[in-house]
């Protein structure tokens, strides 16, 4: 198997099971282990600090220490062992526990796979867009089949196909690697000895372009936390609102298998710009017009706000990172951008929901606007 093709089939099989995790865990919880809706808010939030921590941590301690298929292939195993706990468990502190453990040992799958692929695009040329587009797919699939499973039998459907998930992703990642990917840190590497933070944030440019995709990515909370609601409220059938919020999907899909060629010459400071501006105009059109179509329309920025923002920091750690401090990147990335950001956001955007919808998109505008002035001052001066 070429390393083009291991990197789509990486993707394709962790995203189909974050496709299972993301929209479907806190419903799993409720329905059918019997929370209330506080209790598996508040399971989840749990979960979401621990994700944090370990990614922000214990990934680039292990990164240290060890290779990268090594932290990919243990991580997945640990994750199947610990969620077949979820079968047996029902009170709430075994569920908050396992969930913990389970937000502990699972997310280090997501940027061990990217900071593989970083270094696939180093020694290797690989063309990311290209691949990561498979897990755009794996999790529009996810979407489709736990929806229907549900629809014919019930919500232990949801458990029963993040098992299978995670166990196929453990067959594929038990099978032979790309070789660069196997190799252990040496030790007394200088790079590899420093402080991981320390060094990275020492990178020209690197603080400016990890506030941005803070800003960017984190500006996602209203729509992630409250899109279905706000088609719910727009009194929008539930099977529209499932199709409506697969289009965002599509679009990244489509955006992914082209980006390479697309903006492989295009600065990554411009590429931030446009995301800026494109998440901008997305949040404001939705406030502005409060339809579902001009929502369903707004879902094609979705490539932009989120596409874009994303494309732009995978090309910078790539292009301007030695191989040593990809790991420290993404974990940063994973912990602060992806999840932090949005974990915060939300609950100003919940009270903004509560005064009016439109607003708590609006409100997102917080982080985008300065985004595109934090790009026009340093762009020319950090050369990025």
């Amino acid at each position: 198997m070429n390393n083009q093709k291991w990197l789509s089939i990486s993707f394709l099989t962790f995203f189909f099971t974050w496709g299972v995790f993301v929209p479907y865990w806190t419903g799993y919880l409720t329905l059918e282990k019997g929370m209330s809706v506080t209790k598996a808010s508040a399971i989840m939030g749990a979960g979401m600090l621990a994700r944090s921590f370990s990614t922000f941590v214990i990934f680039p301690y292990l990164m240290k220490h060890t290779s990268y298929i090594r932290v990919i292939k243990w991580s997945t195993i640990l994750s199947l062992f610990v969620v077949i706990l979820y079968i047996p468990a029902s009170p709430f502190i075994a569920l908050l526990i396992i969930t913990v453990l389970f937000s502990i040992v699972y997310p280090i799958i997501l940027p061990a796979v990217e900071s593989g692929a970083s270094v696939l695009m180093q020694t290797e040329r690989i063309h990311y867009g290209k691949s990561r587009s498979f897990g755009s797919i794996g999790y529009t699939v996810a979407l489709l089949i736990v929806g229907a499973a549900t629809a014919i039998w019930d919500e232990q459907a949801i458990l029963y196909m993040m098992i299978g998930g995670l166990a196929v992703a453990t067959v594929f990642f038990m099978r032979p690697a790309p070789a660069i990917l196997e190799i252990i840190p040496d030790k007394t590497d200088e790079a590899v000895k420093k402080p991981g933070l320390r060094s990275l944030f020492a990178t020209k440019g690197f603080p400016v372009v990890m506030l941005l995709a803070i800003l960017l990515q984190g500006a996602h909370a209203s729509y992630y936390n409250y899109g279905f609601l706000f088609l719910d409220d727009l009194n929008v059938n539930g099977f529209y609102i499932g199709v409506i919020l697969n289009i965002a999907v599509l679009f990244e899909i489509i955006f992914f298998t082209q980006a390479d060629r697309l903006l492989s010459e295009v600065r990554i400071s411009t590429m931030f710009l446009i995301a800026a501006i494109g998440s901008t105009v997305r949040w404001i059109l939705i406030f502005l017009f409060p339809s579902t179509a001009v929502f369903i329309l707004s879902q094609v920025l979705h490539a932009v706000s989120f596409g874009i923002a994303h494309f732009a920091f995978i090309q910078y750690i790539s292009k301007q990172l030695p191989h040593t401090k990809i790991a420290a990147a993404q974990g940063f990335y994973a912990a602060f951008a992806m999840s932090l950001s949005t974990a915060i956001l939300t609950f100003p955007a919940g009270y903004l929901y509560e005064i009016s919808p439109g607003i708590a998109f609006l409100g997102m505008t917080v982080c985008t606007i300065p985004a595109i002035f934090i790009v026009l001052a340093t762009r020319n001066r950090l050369a990025y």
